[in-house]
């Protein structure tokens, strides 16, 4: 064999080596910062991840995620109007390992937890940012890209015919219906009250609040109020009629509902 054709065919097996273990990723955060910090700890802990392209607006990452079809993206899951399980959802490429970048270890995260979804606590860690971007490159060199999200989206999809899912600023929150006590307007939002005692501020009106709530144990009996029908403790025929809720909460009945509460509560 010739010098010239050994270096040839040297070259091609190191370029090939290049190629599968060289990881694109696309980075996607809301904030700047963040994504300044993230490119600066793969320069310097990770060199065989290639950051070929980083985003703000989650609109404009699915397109990108699309059509730039990465091994890897690192994926804000806190973020304004688009959060990251909806981002996923939306996307119809999806054979890429998943790293997610979030700044709070809460119930938002823990469903890709329990599916062995790596994810990095803001500020990064690079030990916890080697270990995930290691088992990147394993999945890679075993065509096994994609095979967690896949599967997490699965079961997030199945169980989620079962729950309710509200739409809060930058993230949103599945519920069980009978955990819904009674949902009340707030002008352009709206806040839901959960039996547990806890409420939280959702980024939709009550009337389109109604359209996500389809179980029939809910009843909008006010144009600002619409509640459990399995949470009502007291219905008060006097002072232009009301309900008491299960938490003591006194809540108005239109008059134009009354008698549709009376045949749905039986009295």
């Amino acid at each position: 064999m010739s010098f010239d054709r050994f270096i040839y065919k040297q070259f091609i097996f190191e370029y090939s080596n290049y190629n599968i273990f060289m990881i694109n990723a696309i980075i996607v955060d809301d904030e700047y910062n963040a994504i300044k910090n993230l490119k600066w700890e793969v320069e310097r802990f990770c060199p065989e991840i290639k950051i070929i392209d980083a985003f703000t607006d989650p609109k404009e990452a699915i397109s990108a995620i699309n059509y730039l079809k990465p091994d890897c993206v690192f994926l804000d899951i806190e973020m304004p109007e688009i959060d990251g399980f909806q981002l996923l959802n939306r996307l119809h490429f999806r054979a890429f390992d998943l790293i997610i970048t979030t700044a709070y270890d809460n119930y938002a995260i823990k469903a890709f937890k329990e599916h062995a979804i790596d994810y990095l606590l803001k500020p990064i860690d690079s030990d916890d940012l080697i270990r995930a971007v290691d088992k990147i490159k394993k999945n890679k060199a075993k065509n096994e890209l994609g095979f967690e999200i896949r599967h997490v989206l699965a079961s997030l999809n199945d169980h989620s015919l079962n729950r309710i899912a509200l739409p809060m600023a930058g993230k949103t929150m599945f519920v069980e219906p009978h955990e819904i006590l009674y949902c009340q307007s707030d002008g352009n939002y709206s806040f839901v009250h959960l039996v547990n005692g806890k409420s939280f501020h959702l980024t939709k009106q009550l009337k389109e609040l109604n359209e996500i709530l389809k179980s029939p144990i809910f009843f909008r009996v006010h144009n600002s109020y619409i509640i459990n029908l399995n949470q009502v403790k007291e219905f008060v025929k006097t002072d232009g009629s009301y309900l008491v809720m299960t938490n003591g909460v006194s809540v108005p009945i239109s008059r134009s509902k009354k008698d549709m509460v009376q045949n749905l509560l039986n009295v």
